[in-house]
């Protein structure tokens, strides 16, 4: 039986349950995210940054407009909550929560592959840069959606 769709359970314990698991994914991602955005907001304070050529210069870009993105919609479930509490509106807000964290997980993986591209690009040069995001956009695109597309074809049968 699918552990989020059980019959004998009420439909708020369910929203309640579903809720909670959201939230303690969202913690996860959200501290991830916060940290990579406020350490790509110091690195033009660092005297080499001027130094960044046009590749370097577009992941780094890529990369804070990504992060930002992802923070604004891994946290907006949490803002929805706090705006709607109290109006009888737990349904919505679980269903509209977990698009906004899919999005932003999404978000999320495009902007660790700025990143990555990023990284390489200043230590080793732009077409190390290139191949990391290649490589990068190919993992996340195995851990995160082939694994769980593969699991969840395995476990109907």
């Amino acid at each position: 039986m699918d552990n989020y769709d059980r019959d004998d359970e009420p439909k708020a314990v369910q929203l309640d349950r579903n809720w909670n698991e959201l939230l303690q994914e969202l913690r996860v991602s959200q501290t991830g995210v916060q940290i990579l955005t406020g350490f790509l907001l110091t690195m033009p304070l660092q005297p080499k940054f001027a130094e960044l050529q046009s590749f370097t210069r577009n992941a780094y870009t890529a990369a804070v407009v990504l992060c930002l993105l992802a923070t604004v919609l891994l946290i907006a479930p949490v803002v929805m909550h706090r705006l709607l509490f109290r109006h009888r509106l737990k349904e919505t807000i679980v269903l509209a929560g977990d698009k906004l964290a899919k999005a932003g997980l999404a978000i999320l993986a495009m902007a660790m592959t700025s990143v990555a591209a990023l990284v390489f690009g200043i230590v080793f040069g732009d077409r190390a840069g290139q191949v990391a995001g290649v490589v990068s956009v190919a993992l996340f695109l195995v851990a995160w959606l082939g694994l769980p597309l593969v699991l969840a074809r395995t476990s109907r049968r």
